[in-house]
């Protein structure tokens, strides 16, 4: 039953009323302007700006961050429900809030756990005005379970049957990505033949022998924590009975191998979705996907329809070689049945889907904000729809309405809540909660009740412009609850605004529909409510609208002619008009043949493409005018073939006007030949001063034959004129007559003068001359003036010819002296001219710099310091200060060489420096000079200093010779600079196996007065690798490598004997190059046979391009080495060459990086459970040992001896598989002893017996490696400190997951 609103004594029903109070809100209801100054005085309930999404998934591994933030005014302060209850933050030390922020922080990284804070959180913001309320935010960490271990057996099928591998990947949070690759880390490859389900089994309509192979793998990526984890592999093995040969079929029964029944073809037979019919459920707005994969041979394809109706055009995609349907975007008129067919040549089968769509609620009205004045009405209305239809509930302030305080001016209607008569306690902020089985919405919305005086917002006496018979809208923009009604007045004392001619708008402008000239002059609009009122001021200026008076005309002209456009304007003397031109509505052609003019446009030589609309447009800063006429180019009535040539000379050339300083020049063109001219150029001779020399006057368009030429005086000319076409230069005109210029004092004086002093005891004048015709009279002649500066003294002037230079003698040395020269001729005196400052001439300083001290900073490195000399006796400009430094003795070495001096000049009045590249412990003297322009002045008492001892050079050579079973004789050489006294050597060795694993490094400190070594005691058949360098008292210098090998016994093949004391070079050859790839490095090997010492280079480029290759050197001997900073995404080749070996090296090796991913991944070596499980094993382990030594002692007998020579480095033998202790052979089935370090055949396969276990439990984070030939070194096998490092290459390999997400 609906309640009843008493309204003006009128019963109406409620969902009247409803409406009534929706249209009173849509009318009364205040719209708060964008206006920053206002937002922040004005008091508004809390708004929700930015939360976490519902369903949040966070990494187990970082800190939990939920996101709550949110405005208001005054600003919220906030609060957290966890499971529905308040969650005090202050009682847990891992949670804090961020500041001024209702953002919570859980501290996940030092030593929380992420299960603990799963659960449902809900943010509150409150301030004065009211409460608002984030979503249910969902926490939940997320999971990447192992893989269930299972024992699969081989797969044996026959050709042409078809078969399902089964994936089954672990169940994680959220769902793992499913793809198959082999054990080389290569996709399977895909057809309609062989493909994945949507579920990640891999389907095969028929297997082929090509399917045949023992490593099919399936991997789940969980892409939240970048983990990657790996099923066991299966094996596929398809027989063909045409290629069994007799043995082995007469050892199979009737009914072995499906009954050795030959390959034949069947009809289609689905294989998902099993049955006939399915149904399937799909949510609004979300992706449907329908699969269908069908068995059959041939191989069936795959065709869909909706029954009834079409599939939806632009949002259908077919995937997975059309088995599988996407619609994307779903709606309700999706629903309905979808018939997938399986077709080949011998039949086909079907399948429909059922398809339902519901839907989670979506909005149709969601609440908005309402801002209303005391005593005003309004509704709020909450509107959503889905599948099925969704529920309605209202909470007040974060609280359920039904249980919030009582407001009477509130009334709930279903949907819709009706205020009426509100006050300013009315203010709060109501949710909306839209829900049904599939999900739910929740909104704010406030209703914020204001009592505010009335504001102006526009800016005060602010100015319009408009042009005369145009609208003019004058802004009144305002603010004020309840709203502020507006009026208009014209002047300060005007009368109201009121009458057809104005149109008042709602937000306060008011329009004058036609303004005229009358209408300019000051506007006041005036807002009041019953809390006050408020006035501001406005200009209106009217301005003349812009006119065309002449516009361009249509114009027919003949090919190559000439043609002009006018467009005359009018406009507003206060207006700066624009004038543009447009042909066809674009810019004219970037062409010199169009001239614009200020009121006119000209085109030269007009062609057929020049035929078209011109358009002339005048854009002033209020209005805009244009007007357009046609050209129509025709072309020439015929003519015989026409010659261009160059136009003839002018002719009849005149001379009129004649004034001293101007004359004009008239001529008669020649002959333009059939070419138009373009321009005149026109040239003078001066008779006087350079009899049968013409120079260049002035150039004047084409269409001129007059022009006005500027004159000299004193000058007697005779002009010429050269016509010019698009051809080239006429022959110049015959000379006019001659004009000669009366005489007059000269216009400018000599320019670039200077005073410099050739001697100390003069000063040198010099200028640049005038010109002939610059002289304006005859006697042309200069007067040279100067004075010492900053003394009183008088000028000093000489009178000189024609000439470029004066020379003043007997002046002091290095004295400014100010200088100027004017010209003169025989009518007097040119202009005043200007004064510059000379020197007279320097002279070698007086004095040298004193007080010079040094102060070492290192072993290369000084600092020289010393005093300013007095600025009087540098006499002349200084130019700095000079240090000259020599080594006069190497304390480490008594020999003497020829001493060579070193110069730093340091530019200006510096009174330090610092002398760089000096040898560690040596003396060196130095001396200091102050130079100026003239030279250097006298040098300082020489100061000695010396150096400090310095780390040393490496030494100059390391050879090993003399191996033998157990030994190797080293000799060296002492290091080319010592830089010191010699303390001692290093030597540090170290053995390195089959596959270059390092192992323990071994240190000898070895007497400085040393030069060989014998080192014994060492493992037979053994390659070693030595590093060596000297030291002095500072430190260790620069080491340098090699290797050996000790021979091996009597028998072997490198007998001491044979090879002379030395290890016998092989037969050179590179081989076996492999390469693993990351997203921008890879990491190199290769195997080496030949001489030692080799020194290898890496070439490598992007495979397919004809770039010359890029080439690396591979420090030392290694047989290893990383390519760093290759592109993501790319394939690369690669080869490896020996240095000194013309022409030798391997084959090329192609790979391709992986797509650049992030790789984040928890480290499992601080993982609690893998310590206790570690510490368990080694306690087992321990109790082993103890019994095996007990049994010893009893006489029990182990083949120790044995086994250590199967294994002769333990450090790198690989776990046993069952329990994870470090066992001694490679399976219970063959019993033969593993390779040392490798667990992989050289081929990469990977045999079913081998571990299940993903790549991950065998290196988290930066654990998991790859060894220095690319084979993969695992968790247990622990990581290597490889000592020491040389260079810049670095042996570690990128992380497996790492590897193993560039080919996904």
């Amino acid at each position: 039953m609906q309640p009843k609103i008493m309204m003006k004594k009128k019963s109406i029903s409620a969902s009247k009323a409803s409406l009534v109070l929706f249209l009173c809100q849509m009318i009364s209801a205040l719209d708060v302007p964008l206006d920053s100054k206002l937002l922040e005085e004005l008091s508004q309930p809390p708004t929700i700006t930015q939360q976490s999404p519902k369903d949040y998934i966070v990494d187990p591994r970082e800190n939990i961050v939920i996101q709550c933030e949110a405005k208001g005014k005054p600003p919220p302060s906030f609060s957290w429900t966890r499971n529905g209850t308040h969650f005090d933050i202050d009682k847990d030390a891992q949670v804090t809030m961020k500041p001024n922020s209702g953002t919570l922080v859980i501290n996940i990284m030092n030593g929380g756990k992420a299960e603990a804070y799963e659960g449902v959180y809900q943010c509150t913001a409150r301030n004065e005005r009211g409460a608002a309320i984030s979503n249910n935010i969902v926490i939940r960490p997320s999971r990447s379970p192992l893989w269930t271990k299972e024992k699969l057996e081989p797969n044996q099928v026959r050709e042409g049957d078809s078969l399902v591998l089964h994936c089954r990947p672990p169940v994680g949070l959220p769902p793992p990505i499913i793809f198959w690759m082999d054990n080389a880390f290569q996709r399977l490859p895909q057809s309609e033949r062989v493909s994945q389900g949507l579920n990640g089994d891999l389907y095969f309509s028929n297997v082929q022998p090509e399917d045949t192979r023992e490593d099919y793998i399936c991997y789940a990526r969980f892409n939240h924590t970048q983990t990657i984890q790996q099923k066991q592999p299966i094996s596929v093995k398809v027989f063909s009975m045409d290629s069994l040969n007799d043995t082995i079929a007469a050892n199979l029964s009737d009914t072995d191998i499906y009954g050795a029944r030959p390959v034949t073809e069947r009809q289609p037979v689905l294989l998902t979705p099993t049955g006939s019919t399915s149904t399937k459920v799909e949510l609004r707005g979300n992706v449907l996907l329908l699969e269908c994969i069908a068995a059959g041979l041939p191989t069936p394809v795959i065709r869909w329809i909706k029954e009834g109706g079409e599939l939806p055009a632009n949002r259908t995609f077919f995937e997975n070689f059309k088995k599988t349907l996407k619609i994307i975007d779903v709606s309700e008129a999706d629903s309905g049945n979808y018939k997938c067919i399986a077709r080949n040549t011998l039949g086909s089968a079907h399948h429909v889907i059922s398809v339902t769509v519901k839907a989670a609620p979506y909005w149709i009205t969601a609440p908005r904000n309402l801002v209303l004045s005391p005593g005003e009405d309004g509704t709020l209305i909450c509107r959503a729809n889905g599948n099925p239809k969704p529920s309605i509930s209202w909470l007040a302030n974060g609280v359920p309405i039904a249980i919030a305080p009582e407001d009477p001016s509130r009334k709930v209607d279903g949907d819709t809540i009706i205020f009426s008569q509100v006050q300013e306690r009315s203010s709060a902020v109501y949710q909306c909660n839209a829900s049904n089985e599939y999900g739910y919405l929740l909104a704010n919305a406030f209703v914020n009740v204001l009592a505010e005086p009335p504001r102006i917002l526009t800016p005060a006496n602010k100015l319009y412009q408009v042009i005369a018979d145009s609208p003019a809208l004058l802004d009144c923009a305002y603010f004020g609850s309840p709203k502020p009604e507006i009026e208009w007045f014209k002047g300060v004392k005007g009368s109201i605004l009121r009458g057809s001619e104005y149109i008042f708008h709602d937000n306060g402008t008011l329009e004058i529909p036609v303004a005229q000239k009358d209408s300019t002059g000051a506007y006041t609009c005036v807002a009041r409510n019953k809390l006050g009122k408020i006035q501001n001021e406005v200009q209106l200026e009217i301005k003349d609208p812009t006119v065309i008076i002449k516009q361009p005309e249509y114009k027919v002209i003949q090919r190559y002619g000439q043609v002009s456009f006018e467009c005359i304007i009018k406009h507003d003397s206060t207006l700066l008009p624009t004038v543009i031109w447009l042909k066809d509505n674009d810019e004219l052609p970037d062409d010199e043949r169009f001239l614009v003019g200020k009121d006119n446009l000209t085109i030269m030589n007009v062609t057929d493409k020049d035929d078209g609309t011109y358009t002339c447009i005048v854009n002033t800063t209020l209005d805009s005018v244009s007007a357009s006429a046609v050209l129509t180019v025709v072309a020439a009535p015929p003519t015989p073939a026409i010659i261009y040539a160059r136009p003839n000379p002018p002719f009849d050339l005149e001379l009129t006007g004649q004034l001293e300083r101007s004359v004009e020049l008239s001529w008669i063109p020649g002959d333009e030949n059939n070419s138009p001219i373009t321009n005149f150029v026109i040239e003078y001779e001066d008779g006087l001063h350079e009899p049968g020399v013409w120079h260049y006057q002035t150039e004047v368009p084409g269409t001129q034959t007059t022009v006005q030429l500027k004159l000299s005086p004193y000058v007697n000319y005779s002009f010429r004129v050269i016509a010019v076409n698009e051809i080239g230069r006429s022959q110049p005109s015959e000379p006019s007559e001659q004009y000669l210029t009366k005489s007059a004092n000269p216009d400018e004086n000599p320019s670039n003068v200077q005073g410099i002093g050739s001697e100390p005891d003069n000063l040198v004048i010099t200028w640049e001359s005038l010109k002939g015709f610059q002289s304006n009279g005859p006697g042309l002649q200069y007067k040279v003036s100067w004075r010492q500066k900053d003394v009183d003294d008088e000028w000093t002037s000489v009178i000189v010819a024609n000439v470029s230079k004066y020379i003043v003698s007997g002046t002091p040395t290095f004295v400014p002296y100010e200088i100027k020269v004017q010209a003169l001729n025989d009518l007097g005196y040119a202009p005043e001219p200007s004064e510059v400052i000379g020197h007279s001439g320097e002279d070698l300083p007086m004095v040298a710099p004193g007080n010079v001290q040094v102060h070492v900073i290192n072993s290369t490195l000084a600092k020289v310091h010393w005093d300013p000399v007095p600025l009087k006796t540098v006499r002349g400009h200084l130019q700095g200060y000079k240090v000259y430094y020599w080594k006069v003795q190497s304390l480490s070495r008594r020999s003497r060489r020829h001493v060579e001096k070193k110069i730093l000049t340091f530019r200006g009045n510096k009174t330090f420096g610092m002398l760089p590249g000096l040898e560690p412990y040596s003396t060196y003297k130095l001396n200091v000079r102050v130079a100026n322009g003239k030279g250097e002045g006298p040098a300082s008492p020489d100061k000695v200093f010396r150096t400090p001892e310095g780390v040393p050079s490496s030494p100059s050579f390391l050879k090993i010779t003399n191996p033998t079973l157990d030994s190797l004789t080293l000799e060296w050489g002492s290091p080319t600079h010592p830089n010191g006294v010699l303390t001692s050597y290093i030597l540090k060795f170290q053995p390195i196996n089959n596959t270059h694993e390092l192992g323990p490094l071994v240190e000898i400190r070895i007497p400085a007065n040393e030069s060989s070594l014998i080192l014994k005691n060492l493992n037979y058949s053994t390659r070693y690798k030595f590093y060596f360098n000297a030291q002095t008292s500072v430190g260790s210098g620069n080491q340098i490598t090699e290797e050996a090998v000790t021979i091996m016994d009597e028998a072997g093949i490198l007998h001491p004997a044979v090879g002379a004391g030395k290890v016998q070079p092989l037969y050179p050859r590179i081989r076996n190059v492999t390469t693993a790839a990351a997203e921008t490095y890879a990491n190199i090997s290769w195997e080496y046979e030949g001489p030692d010492h080799a020194h290898f280079y890496v070439e490598y480029g992007v495979a397919g391009s004809k770039e010359d290759w890029k080439k690396e050197i591979v420090n030392g001997s290694r047989s290893f080495f990383v390519l760093k900073g290759l592109t993501p995404g790319t394939a690369y080749k690669v080869r490896v060459g020996a240095e000194g070996l013309s022409g030798f090296r391997s084959s090329e090796d192609v790979f391709e990086t992986g797509p650049a991913m992030a790789s984040r991944q928890v480290d499992i070596a601080t993982q609690g459970w893998f310590i206790g499980l570690m510490c368990a094993v080694a306690l087992l382990i321990l109790i082993l040992l103890i019994v095996c030594f007990i049994r010893r002692n009893k006489g029990g007998k182990y083949p120790v001896k044995e086994k250590e020579d199967a294994h002769a480095d333990p450090e790198i033998q690989p776990m046993k598989e069952d329990d994870g202790t470090f066992g001694e052979y490679s399976d219970a089935e063959d019993h033969k002893p593993l390779k040392k370090g490798s667990r992989t055949p050289s081929d990469r396969t990977v045999k079913k017996e081998d571990s299940d276990d993903s790549l991950v439990d065998y290196g988290e984070g930066v654990n998991g490696q790859f060894n220095e030939d690319g084979s993969f070194i695992g968790q247990y096998s622990g990581k290597k400190e490889k000592e020491p490092a040389e260079g810049n290459e670095s042996s570690e390999a990128p992380s497996p997951v790492n590897a193993m997400n560039s080919f996904v």
